[in-house]
């Protein structure tokens, strides 16, 4: 039996309005006729130290992005205040360059001061590019392989470009792909009626299927590897990049680019998969001379992360992958933690604001905001966490964990939306 509370004790706890009371009883009747129990929810006072009130806050949910509250904690933990760009070394009229895994160089979804490309297109040195240092797959394990045609399963990679995407944008006749380098891998078939575009699993080559009446935009993610990085580069900076294998030096000096919270505020309110794993890559590189994820969750368990009350089965950036299993009550403990260590002006200007930014700008409506946090969605799976401020001005921390549904999302969403405004416009 699905159940948002387990029982009116819920209502009683936090509500005096017996008007109240009686709708959210008639909301719980109607929803347990649809949904089952795949729900932890918790209410926790930071102020008090204490839980209002907890429905299976112990039990295990598939997070969805929710993980990336963790890469968050562990970024803001690892990285300085600006991200390393890139790793290099000058050796005579040569220049050796490492990427370090930021995801910002020619990424139209976050902003950039330029600092890396200018510093490479200004180089008066033979450039060499390195990958030695990128430790990993491309991909996160769990991650669904038929995802790989999708904006939001772009690769990792050492010295992304781009974002490891291209676009395509097309109208009746005129077909415009950025960048123009990957034209050439184009190939058109016969359409059907509704144009679409599919990339060959196993390389870069797409085939397009037009329509002569209906427009189409897409962003596909291109297969990574050092000789199409290179490719790339000298595309964009019109200067010969060679390849080389030379491993990362301690030597190496470090190119610092844009503020670290320019990826933050990208990733929490967009819910950006590509920078949340491209952020593991940086930490894990702050670390180590080598970029794998697995590095930065091992060693944020093992540093930060002890006093959660549920050990976090966490093995990806992004959430991603269906293996990352989380507690509400831990989710809960470590937006209280996040909440000690960045002041609060700073912290709710990275989460997306109900009703006014990021994922949910079009949801918890009210004059003022009182939502700020992360969702989480997968097929089947959809949560939200963070802060909720009453109207009373009482700031209280929640998460909301919803796993195994098969009715649409939009039923699940409507139901917390009502639960929490309850919670705003009562507590």
């Amino acid at each position: 039996m699905y159940r948002v509370v387990s029982s009116l004790c819920f209502v009683s706890m936090i509500f005096s309005c017996s008007p109240v009371r009686r709708a959210l009883q008639r909301e719980m009747k109607a929803t347990e006729e649809k949904f089952q129990d795949h729900t932890g929810f918790i209410l926790y006072d930071p102020e008090k130290k204490t839980s209002v009130y907890e429905h299976n806050a112990a039990r295990y949910f598939t997070p969805a992005s929710n993980t990336k509250i963790f890469t968050l904690y562990a970024s803001l933990n690892i990285l300085p205040d600006s991200v390393p760009a890139l790793r290099y070394l000058i050796k005579g009229d040569s220049m050796i360059f490492w990427g370090t895994g930021d995801p910002s160089f020619l990424y139209k979804n976050v902003y950039t001061n330029g600092r890396a490309f200018s510093f490479l297109k200004g180089s008066d040195k033979k450039l060499y590019f390195s990958s030695a240092n990128f430790h990993t797959t491309h991909f996160g394990p769990g991650w669904a392989w038929d995802d790989y045609n999708e904006y939001y399963s772009a690769e990792r990679s050492s010295f992304p470009v781009y974002g490891n995407i291209f676009t395509v944008e097309y109208k009746p006749a005129h077909l415009k792909i950025q960048p123009v380098y990957f034209t050439k891998h184009l190939t058109f078939g016969e359409g059907d009626g509704k144009p679409k575009l599919i990339r060959n699993p196993d390389n870069n080559g797409f085939k397009f299927y037009p329509s002569a009446v209906s427009d189409f935009n897409a962003e596909i993610p291109f297969k990574v590897d050092a000789v199409l990085t290179s490719h790339l580069l000298i595309d964009t900076l019109r200067k010969d990049v060679q390849i080389s294998d030379i491993p990362l030096t301690t030597v190496a000096k470090t190119l610092y680019s844009i503020p670290s919270d320019s990826l933050y505020r990208v990733m929490m309110q967009e819910s950006d998969n590509f920078i949340a794993e491209q952020l593991l890559l940086l930490c894990s590189g702050v670390l180590s001379d080598t970029l794998k994820p697995e590095i930065t969750i091992k060693y944020a368990q093992n540093k930060f992360l002890q006093d959660l009350p549920d050990k976090p089965l966490w093995v990806d950036g992004s959430g991603l992958s269906r293996y990352n299993l989380f507690t509400p009550r831990s989710i809960v403990r470590l937006w209280e933690k996040l909440y000690e260590l960045v002041p609060r002006e700073r912290l709710f200007s990275i989460l997306a604001v109900g009703g006014k930014s990021g994922t949910i700008r079009n949801l918890y409506k009210a004059d003022k905001p009182y939502i700020f946090g992360k969702t989480g969605s997968l097929r089947n799976n959809h949560c939200l966490s963070g802060y909720l401020v009453t109207r009373k001005g009482k700031t209280l921390i929640f998460s909301f964990m919803n796993s195994n549904f098969t009715v649409p999302g939009s039923e699940i969403r409507q139901n917390m939306q009502t639960i929490l405004k309850l919670i705003y416009e009562k507590y």
